[in-house]
């Protein structure tokens, strides 16, 4: 009866009501999972951890409700509730929810969506309306469960208490000070208590106007007040390292009533609703998931149908639907738009077509409607192979993973073709309209990011400019006369707050080229400026193509008085094989002497991406000296033995 229920609702996505007010929220960018009942009756014959983890994160990437979200919890808390499976990617995460109403319909939601992005999570739900008290006393359960994250979940009853419609102006900014003082207080002792990563969820606007069009004239309005504080709250997070969970910017998308149900808030205090919790939840899950890196760095785009309507080859360029004169012509010209917008905010554009590849150019090069551009594209690939061989072929020449990589295409055909063989790459499932492709691919979230730097900006040029690199390389045949040729500069500096958002993306973005893949949020990157024991080094690297921007992070740390150990030490992988590696040991090496260290000790901590840099010690001349149970290798280095090498590029102290 249960599998009856579940499947009849699953058919009708707005059939679940409370009162007539809350449809269920789709997460309609993933595609239906096939066998979904059957494949949950066999979670159990599995026979290792690391299967059912996959399977379970093979589910969790496809439309759940709230009800299959349950029931996809309840195996993850059966297997994985208590320790993560062994061989992870990505670090744990013990997050703490503590808010002021009831919460604990969330948390299947927030386990699985992190799970969906492979990350492993633990939650400790603190007592109803109790979090001040768990933040005060060392003695609770907050402090003994020790979070890397607290999010913080305030309702808009909470946060209003204190105002109502007779309030003046003065009245109502007093109320609204308090507020953000008393959150700025609870991310403050929470930083301090565990040295975590903050998230606040803005205020569902859950008042009714007293007014009307014209609110804001009431200043006691607590419907005003709240739009108030959510404008506020945004300033506030930006000054204090807070990350937002911006569920007043989705109500706006999709409705109050698709997030907010008052009778069940009424009944149960569940601000919340239970039709909303996924989507909440993988809110959350892009959030935790950008910490660590694992947003999309790279959306690849199919051609006919998806970015133009028809096919180039048959239709001609006079042919195409594009722009103006036709309703499907515009659309493809907003998606167009996004795409390009997307790429100014620092995503990698690449092409994969079945196509004839001059034919396809020629809509780049000439069709007058066209927004996105050959130069906009940092790998165009069109030919008569496989998606899926086309796909390794782009990650291959971007040197980025396939996990890396967003395939948009509206041949259902082929999305299921790459779903089937390199599950990894995020295949969304496009609606029929092209009107909806942007929103589609803006619904998923897969290229969340806390923060914009100059070189995400500058990202594909940055890409395209290495394309020339390697094409330069090829021509020359001579590595070192090459190297020579590129002219290049390494400029290091110190760690500084100038450049502290890039330090700490780079941080969390690196998994191939990163000798210990430790991560570092705002709060431990400053620390260790402020260290006399310990130095964090950022190299940029410039050559004749351009600026690639800071390509590498070292973070030394004195270990003994003479014995500086290379914490973390990790570069982009775009600058492979420039011998980048050997001149900065030897700024390292420099530094490190000068501060009255003799030795250097260098760390390897495998994981399932970092095997290229497996022997990046011994390579560079470092001895072996032990290993623990779980590989890791440690080496070290008699600065006085070091011979430095000639350097194929100046060095450079900004």
């Amino acid at each position: 009866a249960h599998g009856e229920n579940e499947s009849s609702f699953h058919a009708r996505p707005g059939a679940l009501r409370r009162g007539g007010t809350a449809d269920v929220i789709a997460l309609n960018w993933l595609p239906e999972a096939e066998n979904f009942a059957h494949r949950i009756r066999s979670f159990d014959k599995a026979n290792d951890a690391s299967t059912m983890w996959n399977e379970l994160v093979a589910l969790a990437n496809t439309r759940t409700d709230f009800i299959r979200t349950g029931r996809l919890d309840r195996i993850y808390l059966r297997h994985f509730g208590e320790s993560p499976p062994p061989g992870l990617a990505t670090q744990p995460v013990r997050l703490a929810l503590l808010g002021s109403s009831t919460l604990a319909h969330l948390a299947p939601s927030l386990r699985i969506a992190a799970a969906r992005r492979g990350i492993w999570l633990k939650i400790h739900e603190g007592e109803y309306g109790q979090y001040l008290q768990e933040l005060s006393d060392p003695h609770s359960p907050l402090h003994a469960f020790k979070p890397s994250a607290v999010l913080f979940s305030f309702d808009a009853e909470h946060l209003a208490r204190g105002l109502d419609s007779a309030a003046d102006a003065d009245r109502a900014e007093a109320v609204l000070r308090d507020i953000l003082t008393h959150m700025r207080d609870c991310w403050r002792a929470a930083r301090d208590m565990f040295r975590c990563h903050i998230m606040q969820q803005t205020a569902l606007p859950v008042f009714l106007p007293l007014l009307g069009n014209n609110e804001h004239r009431l200043p006691g309005s607590r419907h005003r007040m709240i739009s108030e504080l959510n404008r506020s709250l945004r300033m506030a997070a930006d000054e204090a390292g807070a990350d937002l969970v911006s569920i007043d910017a989705r109500v706006g998308q999709d409705g109050l009533a698709r997030w907010h149900d008052p009778i069940i808030w009424h009944r149960a205090k569940q601000e919340v609703s239970l039709a909303a919790a996924p989507f909440y939840g993988d809110l959350v899950g892009r959030i935790l998931g950008a910490k660590q890196g694992r947003s999309f760095k790279c959306l690849v785009l199919d051609l006919d149908n998806t970015l133009w309507g028809g096919v180039i080859g048959d239709d001609g360029l006079e042919g195409l639907v594009l722009g103006q004169g036709s309703t499907l012509g515009e659309a493809f010209v907003a998606f167009q738009r996004y795409i390009l917008e997307l790429s100014r905010r620092g995503i990698i554009l690449a092409v994969c077509s079945k196509n004839d590849e001059a034919t396809a150019l020629s809509a780049f090069e000439t069709h007058p409607e066209m927004v996105l551009r050959r130069e906009d594209i940092a790998c165009f690939v069109a030919n008569w192979q496989d998606k899926p061989s086309n796909l390794r072929a782009i990650a291959q020449q971007l040197n980025v993973d396939l996990d890396s990589l967003v395939f948009v295409d509206d041949n259902p055909f082929e999305r299921n073709h790459v779903r089937s063989e390199l599950p990894m790459i995020a295949t969304p499932e496009l609606p029929d309209d092209p009107a909806l492709f942007a929103a589609c691919l803006a619904n998923a979230g897969y290229f969340e990011s806390l923060t914009v730097t100059e070189e995400d900006r500058e990202r594909t040029q940055l890409y395209r400019s290495n394309a020339a690199r390697k094409t330069l390389g090829a021509s020359t045949g001579d590595v070192p006369s090459y190297l020579r040729s590129l002219g290049m500069a390494l400029i290091w500096r110190h760690f500084d707050k100038v450049g502290l958002q890039r330090i700490v993306q780079l941080i969390n973005k690196t998994n191939q080229f990163n000798l210990t893949t430790r991560r570092y949020n705002d709060a431990d990157v400053i620390a260790i400026m402020e260290d006399p024991n310990a130095f964090g080094l950022q190299f940029r690297l410039l050559d004749r193509f351009g600026d690639n921007g800071i390509i590498a992070i070292v973070i030394g740390r004195f270990i003994e008085r003479n014995v500086v150990f290379i914490e973390s030490w990790l570069m982009s992988c775009r600058v492979l094989g420039r011998q980048v590696e050997q001149a900065t040991l030897g700024v390292v090496i420099s530094e490190a002497h000068k501060r009255g260290a003799s030795k250097l000790v260098g760390e390897f901590r495998p994981t399932a991406k970092n095997g290229l840099v497996k022997t990046h010690y011994e390579t560079l001349g470092f001895a072996t000296l032990d290993a623990d149970a779980d590989g890791c290798q440690r080496y070290q280095l008699e600065i006085k033995d070091y011979e430095f090498p000639i350097p194929m590029m100046k060095i450079l102290q900004a």
